[in-house]
């Protein structure tokens, strides 16, 4: 589904000639505060993609969740942008507060349940993501690479699944122990997420780092 041209002002078909368009406008950043999916993908690239109606010539953007979550999102609010225009052509700054909002609300994600016994706290993927993404590097030997979390039923239980780097200085299975120990530790005491399961797929080798001389000194 293609998108309007985020670039593109309030109420003016995408592509039409303005400020923002051009050679020149096409080395800066899409918009203000681009973010990250948790997938990697910078979510202006997410919307360049559905805007140009591709998505499907990159296998990544068809099989990701998070880009299709986020095409998903974006084509919601272009097409209700495009009915507000029509009716009201003068609200461009009532068009930019709605576009605005639903972008962060794009780059949070999906809201997951704490294990409260209400059962009514909630806290955003990404969120979520960033902090069990540090408890995994902080085993030595470990970059973790991408952090999904879903949920698991109608209760509060959710899922992990990582992929990570990780150094081969030491047996590979002991490595990932500790990354699923500290991310569920994480999970646990940091977050008060039910975790059922910490699925992690290594998908590069690190660099063992260099062993410092006696002393912690460089030689």
């Amino acid at each position: 589904m293609a998108l309007d041209d985020p670039h593109a002002r309030p109420c003016e078909p995408p592509g039409a000639d303005g400020p923002g368009t051009g050679p020149a406008a096409a080395d800066s950043p899409p918009f203000a505060g681009d973010e990250v999916l948790p997938c990697g993908r910078l979510l202006s690239r997410v919307w360049e993609q559905a805007r140009d109606a591709a998505p499907a010539a990159d296998p990544h953007t068809v099989s990701c969740p998070h880009c299709g979550e986020a095409v998903e999102g974006l084509a919601t609010v272009s097409a209700a942008t495009r009915a507000l225009c029509a009716e009201a052509p003068g609200l461009h700054a009532l068009a930019d507060r709605v576009m605005n909002i639903v972008r962060a609300e794009v780059r949070l994600g999906r809201l997951l349940p704490l294990a409260d016994p209400d059962r009514d706290l909630r806290i955003s993927e990404s969120a979520a993501a960033r902090v069990l993404r540090q408890a995994g590097d902080t085993v030595p030997g470990v970059r973790v690479a991408t952090c999904r979390l879903v949920p698991e039923g109608e209760g509060t239980d959710v899922r992990v699944t990582m992929t990570l780097a990780a150094a081969l200085d030491g047996p590979l299975p002991d490595r990932v122990r500790q990354v699923r120990r500290s991310v569920l530790h994480s999970a646990v005491q940091d977050l008060g997420l039910a975790v059922t399961a910490v699925d992690i797929t290594v998908t590069d080798v690190l660099e063992p780092e260099p062993l410092l001389p006696p002393g912690g000194g460089p030689s």
